[in-house]
């Protein structure tokens, strides 16, 4: 298999929920008080039977107006027509927002020839709760392309593919295991979004259910260990993909791959 970090950038966030570009060589977090910095890194997977793209950024334009998620995988040698699934662990807007773009003035599915594997109550959620961390404009979009799979629970979406619902993040967060070639390669979403959540093991404030998606982020630390699975961090400003070593109570080690 072959994996690509398709890095979108840096950014901050404050309580509008609006994403500003943070370049730390040129801007100061003290000039952005109240906000929140992230970094944001979907990612490619070309499997024997797949070329997947994992949660899809916020979908920003790169200086020469194109879509950056697109620019990406194009430089990783593939064209976005070529993409067959998008595997959506949640729906909130710095994950969701390159499920779209703008063509000619029109927004269109920025995967036009690829099933948005989505949990079904994610999907109701967004719609049915009043919160800015969902954009549902986006969503009009895919829900009229009828290009969405929905899936409920946990299962095995093909050969190669599993999911599992998790909550902690948001209610209906789930989690994503791509097995093959002797390879398991795991995707956390915001469950396990960096290396230094699995190393430091604390509450986030941000998260729906904060206690279970520390002890989540435990437990899956000690299955990646356990099992040699290659994790991906979506939101990690330094390593994007690494194995786990050590234990919880020791501390956590992360080795990039």
């Amino acid at each position: 298999m072959e994996l690509y970090a398709l890095k979108e950038g840096s950014y901050s966030v404050d309580s509008s929920k609006k994403f500003i570009p943070f370049d730390p060589l040129i801007h100061k977090t003290s000039d952005r008080p109240g906000s929140l910095f992230i970094h944001v890194n979907p990612f490619l997977l070309k499997t024997p039977n797949e070329l997947l793209v994992i949660d899809t950024g916020l979908g920003f334009n790169n200086e020469q107006g194109n879509l950056i998620i697109h620019e990406n995988i194009r430089a990783a040698g593939f064209v976005p027509e070529d993409v067959t699934k998008v595997l959506m662990s949640h729906l909130h807007y710095d994950h969701s927002g390159g499920m779209v773009w703008n063509k000619n003035g029109q927004l269109e599915p920025s995967f036009p020839n690829a099933e948005y594997i989505i949990n079904r109550n994610e999907w109701e959620t967004a719609f049915s709760k009043d919160s800015s961390s969902y954009r549902t404009q986006i969503f009009d979009i895919i829900q009229r392309s009828g290009q969405i799979v929905f899936v409920e629970g946990s299962g095995k979406l093909t050969d190669e593919i599993s999911y599992e619902l998790t909550g902690g993040h948001c209610e209906f967060h789930q989690v994503f295991h791509i097995e093959s070639e002797s390879k398991h390669y795991f995707y956390g979403g915001d469950i396990l979004p960096e290396p230094e959540q699995l190393q430091r093991n604390f509450i986030a404030k941000y998260d729906f259910d904060g206690r279970l998606a520390r002890d989540l982020r435990t437990e899956y630390g000690k299955q990646a260990v356990s099992n040699d699975w290659i994790c991906l961090f979506y939101h990690s400003k330094g390593i994007t993909s690494g194995k786990v070593s050590g234990n919880e109570h020791d501390g956590f080690q992360i080795t990039e791959v």
